[in-house]
């Protein structure tokens, strides 16, 4: 958990010692030194959603692992660099990132190695939020959409209730019960635990 909203912040890895940040928050060492420590190679940085507490340690990641793609949703590619619409402008402390580098979009797939994970839009808590489904291990990554015992909030200026429960219901609750989910805040849960 980084920074004062207490952001999940995810290293993901694969047996070659490729890595993946996901989601940058306010004050990242904690994610460099577990990279360093594993001698692991980032080769992507991949953001869940822009808002501020999922981006506030990207530009110090970028200047770490200059050479990482930046990867978001078509539909935040503005994000970044507007602190209104990432919200840090509301939260008084401003957060311009860097740009990023290259566009997900639905039904991607993006690729660590031998690991395939599917990009499915879950739009609603954001309008580029994204979840990234790995089938094998059971796993996928939701940013804000879903969290334990509890739903993404809906109440910003981009924001859409309706679009985040057919998200919740239409591309995250098809998935097999034994998905373990990872948020963008609080613990763990599965879907099968949510979906009950």
């Amino acid at each position: 958990m980084l920074g004062p909203f207490q952001t999940n912040c995810y290293v993901v890895s694969a047996e070659s010692g490729a890595a993946w940040l996901i989601d940058v928050g306010d004050s990242p060492g904690p994610m460099f030194e577990h990279v360093e420590a594993h001698g692991l190679t980032v080769e992507k940085i991949v953001l869940t959603h822009a808002h501020a507490d999922h981006i506030a340690g990207l530009s110090e990641a970028a200047e770490r692992f200059p050479d990482a793609p930046i990867y978001i949703h078509e539909a935040e590619q503005g994000f970044l660099t507007d602190t209104t619409l990432n919200l840090s402008a509301g939260f008084g402390m401003p957060v311009v990132a860097p740009e990023a580098t290259d566009l997900m979009h639905d039904g991607d797939t993006m690729s660590l190695g031998p690991i395939d994970f599917e990009v499915r839009h879950t739009p609603g808590h954001s309008p580029g939020g994204v979840a990234l489904i790995q089938p094998d291990a059971g796993l996928a990554l939701v940013g804000d959409t879903l969290f334990a015992g509890s739903i993404g909030r809906f109440d910003f200026p981009t924001s859409d209730g309706p679009a985040l429960l057919r998200s919740i219901h239409e591309r995250l609750l098809t998935l097999p019960d034994t998905t373990r989910v990872l948020p963008g805040h609080g613990p763990a849960t599965t879907i099968g635990r949510e979906r009950s």
